[in-house]
């Protein structure tokens, strides 16, 4: 199937809400990783969602150009081309922009989009994510506002945050942030419905924090609260209504008890981020390859090596193989397997 148009994509957030499950939000940085992903939600007959972060983007551009909306622009155009060949609906999401990247890259992609809409084709990207959990959250809010009428008008759906994630992602660095602000506040998810809304000034996924952290962490070492988003729901149900619920996101998932995940698609996620993991996967394989080959893959002592062993698709198939199969795992853990809201099961054309 094609990407996602506008309305296939809120048919899968609605799907998803009311079927109690999540999309696993992929990261990709390359076509082997993009491919990977592809194949990760096909083969479970899963939809799901592909997303590129301003370095994802920046390195999808390469060493010397280092433009992360052009990286971003150039993976999402062959997403379109190659996602027809799969039977599952995907849409394309672009991760964290801060605020200090708002116009070089989130406006530049809703610019791309704004042209391809006028020519009669859809947006190249289903949603975006505004980062503002930097600023204090009535400024994070004023931005927020002008985003979701930008994204509204062009059929995208904005992603939100309010609350900070700790770790570390991407270059961004909340290694040492006051603990409070690791869990958003039923008064935050208030301001938040009450500064963009309930679905009349556009769509929007928001992302509140209930202790996630970014990087790779042993189970149990990390603190969930997911409580903290039933009661913020609960909150927000009182003054406005059932409909009000919000489309949650749970971000910097590695080493969260799948007890606790799924407790989270109970109080309305419906996207789940998964990078750290899917990193190691797609690594694993390649590092097995280079051990195992060393005299292969290097010209040691005078000698030529073996073409076959560092010829970059021996590896790269076995990388993506892998990848694919931690997120077919991630579609498993978060219910969305055999739940794609195309009719009938059908599988990937050879």
């Amino acid at each position: 199937m094609p990407i996602a148009d506008p309305q296939t994509y809120d048919r899968m957030l609605d799907a998803a809400r009311a079927g109690r499950y999540a999309y696993p939000a992929i990261n990709v940085c390359s076509s082997e990783t993009l491919n990977a992903a592809l194949r990760g939600f096909a083969e479970p007959g899963s939809d799901g969602l592909i997303q590129v972060s301003t370095g994802g983007g920046e390195f999808a551009s390469g060493t010397r150009v280092k433009d992360a909306a052009l990286g971003a622009i150039a993976l999402a155009e062959y997403a379109h081309v190659v996602a027809e060949r799969y039977a599952v609906n995907i849409a394309l999401h672009t991760d964290h922009c801060h605020p200090d990247k708002v116009d070089s890259f989130l406006r530049a992609l809703l610019e791309c989009s704004r042209a391809r809409v006028a020519s009669g084709d859809g947006p190249l990207f289903q949603s975006h994510m505004f980062d503002g959990s930097v600023l204090p959250l009535a400024d994070n809010m004023r931005i927020s506002r002008e985003l979701l009428a930008d994204c509204d008008e062009l059929g995208i759906v904005l992603e939100v945050e309010a609350g900070v994630v700790g770790g570390e992602e991407d270059g961004v660095d909340n290694e040492g942030i006051e603990n409070a602000k690791l869990y958003t506040s039923p008064e935050d998810m208030l301001a938040v419905a009450d500064a963009l809304g309930t679905g009349e000034r556009g769509r929007y996924l928001f992302a509140a924090t209930f202790g996630n952290v970014h990087g790779v962490y042993k189970p149990g070492n990390v603190k969930l609260k997911p409580e903290i988003l039933r009661d913020g729901q609960a909150a927000v149900e009182a003054k406005y209504g059932e409909e009000a619920r919000f489309l949650l996101v749970f971000h910097g998932g590695s080493g969260s008890a799948l007890d606790e995940i799924r407790e989270t698609l109970d109080y309305g996620v419906v996207k789940m981020n998964v990078d750290t993991d899917t990193q190691y996967a797609f690594t694993r394989p390649i590092a097995d390859h280079m051990l195992r080959h060393y005299d292969g893959v290097l010209k040691v002592d005078g000698h030529v090596g073996v073409k076959k062993q560092y010829d970059p698709r021996s590896y790269l198939k076995a990388a993506e193989t892998a990848m694919a199969e931690r997120v077919a795992q991630a579609c498993e853990d978060l219910r969305s397997s055999g739940k794609s809201i195309l009719a009938g099961p059908r599988e990937a054309v050879a």
